[in-house]
């Protein structure tokens, strides 16, 4: 796929993912929104982040890795993304997908109801979580969902 798709962590990406991974670990953080199924793009640093972030938590119960995430070979959206979790939902926990810019930002802005001034001015922040309320008994869709939490490293 060319040297991007096997780009690896810059020092500062390392340092953002313990920031994650002790979220992930913190029930009162980011982990109060697990378990979660994770979508991660195949690309080597989304596969370094989705590990160093949460590897060894008990937040993933399991993951999938696919190509069709990266904006390499084509332009991938925000609404492709919103199809590929469509596609992946199981409605039985949460989701969390780990993809690139600018999709991801995209993506946030498809599915929150109201963005708060640092998503539509500064973008989708790197290595950041957004969460949002998803029903427990449906499907992920095309529609508007709650921001309910954000966690973005130093």
């Amino acid at each position: 796929m060319g040297l991007d798709f096997d780009r690896v962590l810059s020092g500062r990406g390392r340092r953002q993912c313990k920031q994650l991974h002790a979220w992930a670990k913190d029930p009162e953080a980011l982990g109060a929104y697990g378990p979660v199924v994770a979508l991660v793009s195949s690309a080597a640093r989304t596969r370094e982040t989705f590990h160093r972030s949460f590897d060894d938590t008990d937040w993933i119960v399991a993951q999938e890795f696919r190509k069709s995430l990266y904006s390499g070979s084509r332009e991938v959206t925000g609404e492709d993304l919103l199809d590929e979790l469509i596609e992946f939902d199981t409605v039985s926990t949460s989701l969390l997908i780990v993809g690139h810019n600018p999709s991801m930002h995209e993506l946030a802005l498809l599915l929150a109801s109201e963005a708060p001034e640092s998503l539509r001015s500064h973008g989708y922040e790197l290595g950041g979580a957004y969460v949002f309320e998803l029903s427990d008994r449906e499907r992920i869709t095309h529609r508007r969902y709650e921001l309910v939490a954000r966690f973005v490293p130093d």
